[in-house]
């Protein structure tokens, strides 16, 4: 894919640009994540109540010759988002001329300036704001592969403010957490690529409760954005089987640091109440 843009990107950029018809069909696309797209002109047409030539014109606003360009782009975007650990892992030993170390290294640096190229500074500064507020409760939930990023924010920030909880990794148990989840709380999600459905679900429910939610996520995006009220986005792919979360570990990173600037009192008197903890208790010192 290189650096085109995400069709998914241009139809929200292109949103001010469309008409009526345009944007009931663009919502049509986005709203299932753009798998509709790969349906025929006719069957997408009647699925978003539209005409064949808003279809075409649709495509045309958003730089592609017609629908059939639109409908390459879109397969191969989700092609992107599917791909599974062998066949990364066949790709990446394709490329076998220098070590994996520096292979490894100059795609985690080339990961995190675009994923710096692409941070808005504004929502990152809201998000800030929003986590530094000692009013809010805040609520953390990764997946298989994100769980640990979940697990290093939720460490720094429950020593930096009070009411962060760490939510537990099986789904049977989070209906409890969203009983407590109201307007005054925040889910925190790490959702990369291959989504899980049951994060997707409990975000759903999470806004119904009145949360806000911030969304981590990949390049392509997890379905999860559609519940966000702020998401970002981190380029995820190195030479390995496996995704790279090391760009979102520098966005939480930075997200800590600010934090805590922003909670500099609070945050001072609960490391210091810590450590008192610590050195009154000889339990945590094993003697």
């Amino acid at each position: 894919m290189g650096s085109k843009p995400l069709v998914r990107d241009l139809l929200k950029e292109k949103q001010a640009e469309l008409t009526a018809s345009e944007r009931r069909l663009s919502a049509v696309l986005l709203e299932d994540s753009m798998v509709t797209g790969l349906q025929s002109i006719t069957r997408l047409a009647e699925v978003a109540e539209v005409s064949t030539p808003t279809v075409i014109r649709l495509a045309r606003k958003l730089g592609f010759d017609g629908y059939p360009d639109l409908q390459d782009a879109i397969r191969v975007e989700l092609a992107e988002r599917m791909k599974r650990p062998l066949a990364k892992l066949e790709a990446a030993r394709d490329d076998a001329r220098d070590h994996i170390v520096s292979r490894f290294v100059e795609a985690v640096s080339e990961n995190i300036n675009r994923t710096l190229d692409r941070l808005d500074l504004a929502r990152f500064d809201t998000v800030a704001e929003l986590l530094s507020d000692p009013a809010r409760r805040l609520h953390l939930l990764g997946g298989r592969i994100t769980r640990s990023n979940a697990h290093y924010f939720f460490n720094h920030l429950q020593i930096i403010r009070p009411h962060v909880l760490l939510m537990d990794s099986s789904p049977s148990v989070w209906p409890q957490s969203l009983l407590d989840m109201d307007d005054r709380s925040v889910l925190i999600v790490f959702d990369i690529r291959r989504y899980e459905r049951e994060l997707e679900k409990l975000a759903r429910l999470a806004v119904g409760q009145g949360a806000e939610i911030v969304l981590f996520t990949d390049a392509w995006g997890s379905p999860i954005e559609k519940y966000a009220a702020h998401t970002f986005r981190a380029m995820v792919e190195v030479p390995s089987s496996w995704d790279s979360t090391l760009a979102i570990n520098f966005v939480v990173e930075a997200l800590v640091a600010d934090i805590q600037s922003r909670s500099s009192g609070q945050s001072a008197d609960r490391i210091a109440a810590l450590e008192n903890m610590l050195g009154a208790s000889r339990i945590f010192r094993g003697n």
